[in-house]
């Protein structure tokens, strides 16, 4: 049965991973880079900060804390201790793998630290910002960023899935600690 998932999994990897065109390679890339979010964080936290005036700290504290346990639980609990290679690694297709940017990351890749780590912020933010339009856009921001690990060749559709669930149990971790500390401490967090 594990084996029928993992060649389901490295199947439909080769399936959207060859979905390619020369239009998409810079987005993707753009995607998944490590300071381009940077904007939307900004405008994310100045939103915030309109919103819940100093108390924004506590959240930043609490997006702070979801990213580390969601980057740290995907390294140490998942990927040293699985050890799956990613696609790009994996000898048996890697002839078949588009890799983009002709950089594979690391060795293993079981779970997606980014899928972790979008869907862990996700997560925790739609507990402060109840809003359909965000919402929307910030689980299709954790999508999209997750999909495009997919379309660069590095990760498996497997890797996105359990690394956003993985962020989700995180993002809601963290949102239940701050709800105690909040009915706790009287953080002037607004729900």
């Amino acid at each position: 049965m594990i084996q029928n998932l993992i060649d389901f999994d490295v199947q439909l990897f080769l399936t959207l991973n060859s979905w390619h065109a020369p239009f998409w390679d810079p987005i993707m890339v753009f995607a998944s880079g490590k300071l381009t979010w940077i904007p939307l964080y900004l405008a994310i936290i100045y939103y915030l900060y309109r919103k819940n005036q100093w108390r924004f700290l506590w959240i930043l504290l609490g997006v702070g804390l979801a990213i580390a346990l969601a980057d740290l639980t995907s390294v140490h609990l998942f990927k040293n201790v699985f050890q799956r290679l990613r696609p790009c690694h994996n000898p048996n297709i890697k002839e078949m793998v588009n890799l983009v940017t002709g950089r594979c990351g690391g060795k293993f890749g079981f779970v997606s630290s980014h899928a972790a780590n979008s869907f862990a912020v996700a997560t925790l933010l739609l507990l402060f910002v109840k809003e359909k339009w965000f919402t929307i856009s910030i689980l299709a921001w954790a999508a999209f960023v997750s999909y495009s690990r997919i379309y660069l060749g590095v990760h498996y559709p497997g890797d996105i899935l359990v690394g956003s669930t993985l962020g989700v149990a995180v993002g809601l971790l963290v949102s239940f600690v701050l709800k105690k500390a909040n009915a706790k401490y009287r953080l002037g967090l607004k729900e």
